[in-house]
């Protein structure tokens, strides 16, 4: 057997998403990084030349004045996908596309033909969002409940996945000699009729380099950590310590053995934030500044969003902090109700919240190279990550851990050498999955042998 290797992501976050209030000020970030493909196309391809899996473009669908500056203008996740395509060749392209406001066939269709355009390098991270405010624009009035949006989630997922298994391998020969173009036996309609979704099919586009895309997940609700052992092949998520990243990753391999499916076909991969110098002590120092520049305005803003972007400036900043969950409903839930119960457990005034989760948005991966390098080892050794997602703003930054970190994690085997595919699913060891029509066709044939 292969020895395990780490994988490695890169989140692309332009002018900084959550909590990076003055990511935009720095020299080397354009004030338009969000918007400018050029940007992203070079951070890509500084991603692959250091080896990298994937780039992850995370999105989603409703903004108010208070959103993180990278929320109010950025580029929409697929389109950008096709563009960074073109000028890469073995990075995989993973986009966020929302199951709660696409319909099934044209997410099969969009992912797919990025799937093509990439030889074989798209992936979908799956999500139902969030923002309750989407709703409205999708003429609704109000955002789905969770049992619905996860409901509509997994039937999605499988429907697309249906979809994607419309034309078997060989499907068209195209033999110019015989004057075939396409074998109708490898065409299926898929005849779906479901509780949320009605799709006849077939999909419009043969069968791809890698079978199918990748699926990511990234819920940490109940319900989004069943959906993520349901479907999911790569689970993103965040970790405040080695002891919550083991124990989130046994519970999604455990829920996955539950539902039949192979642990190992999972991968979890964590968003890491990474502080290098050339020491501990100024590594640290440089953590200090960055945490020192946080806005409290803004940070009391952003802690709206989790509520469904209740309005927290309203509030005595001195007075305890309001439980205000019922309007975290139909919006991140999981989150407003962790953020309350540090509130009521350590009587934790408004203010007081604010000031904590600033000052704790401490990495665990701070330190000289060899320091950051040692860490990601032991949280990968001692399974509590099988990746990380690395997120990428200015470029020297991330050019300190793709030229000082990772040569010390080749050096001791922990991250590859080199592209081992020219697909995502090959690099990320993820198995092709076989057409179903092709299985059935293949299980059919000894029955139709026998005497």
């Amino acid at each position: 057997m292969p020895r395990r290797t780490l994988k490695l992501g890169a989140v692309l976050l332009g002018v900084g998403g959550p909590g990076q209030h003055n990511t935009w000020l720095h020299p080397e970030i354009p004030g338009d990084a969000s918007v400018d493909v050029h940007w992203y196309i070079a951070r890509a391809r500084a991603a692959e030349a250091a080896g990298f899996d994937l780039v992850f473009i995370v999105d989603s669908q409703f903004i108010t004045e208070n959103s993180p500056h990278h929320y109010l203008s950025r580029l929409e996740p697929l389109t950008l996908l096709s563009a960074i395509a073109v000028h890469t060749s073995r990075i995989g392209l993973v986009g966020t596309l929302t199951t709660s406001y696409n319909e099934p066939f044209n997410v099969a269709r969009r992912l797919y033909s990025l799937d093509h355009i990439s030889g074989g390098r798209a992936g979908w991270n799956v999500v139902t969002s969030g923002d309750a405010g989407t709703a409205g624009n999708y003429s609704r009035d109000e955002h789905y409940d969770y049992p619905t949006r996860y409901g509509r989630a997994l039937e999605h997922v499988q429907v697309v996945r249906g979809l994607w298994d419309s034309y078997e391998d060989g499907a068209f020969p195209r033999d110019k000699e015989t004057g075939v173009f396409f074998d109708p036996d490898r065409q299926h309609a898929l005849n779906h009729k479901g509780e949320y979704f009605s799709v006849a099919g077939p999909l419009n586009l043969e069968r791809s380099p890698q079978g199918q895309p990748v699926i990511f997940q990234a819920g940490d609700s109940e319900e989004g950590r069943d959906l993520g052992a349901a479907v999911g092949e790569v689970i993103f998520t965040h970790a405040a310590s080695l002891e919550q990243a083991k124990a989130f990753r046994t519970e999604l391999r455990e829920r996955a053995a539950a539902k039949g499916r192979d642990p190992e076909g999972l991968l979890t991969l964590p968003g890491i934030q990474v502080v290098i110098a050339d020491t501990d002590e100024e590594a640290r120092a440089k953590e200090d500044a960055r945490l020192g520049t946080k806005s409290f305005d803004r940070a009391l803003r952003e802690l709206g969003r989790p509520f469904g972007w209740h309005d927290f400036t309203r509030y005595d900043l001195d007075a305890p902090f309001p439980d205000v969950r019922a309007d975290a409903q139909r919006s991140f839930r999981t989150q407003a109700e962790a953020i309350t119960k540090l509130a009521r457990d350590n009587g934790f005034t408004l203010r007081q919240v604010v000031e904590h989760l600033n000052a704790s948005a401490r990495s665990a991966f701070v330190g000289s190279p060899e320091t950051v390098a040692d860490t990601i080892e032991r949280w990968f050794e001692e399974g509590a990550l099988d990746g990380v997602n690395i997120t990428v703003n200015a470029p020297s930054e991330f050019a300190l851990f793709t030229d000082r970190v990772l040569p010390i994690l080749r050096e001791r085997g922990v991250v590859r050498r080199e592209y081992e595919s020219t697909t995502l699913r090959g690099n990320l060891g993820l198995p092709v999955p076989e057409n179903r029509y092709t299985a059935a066709r293949r299980a059919a044939e000894p029955a139709a042998l026998a005497p």
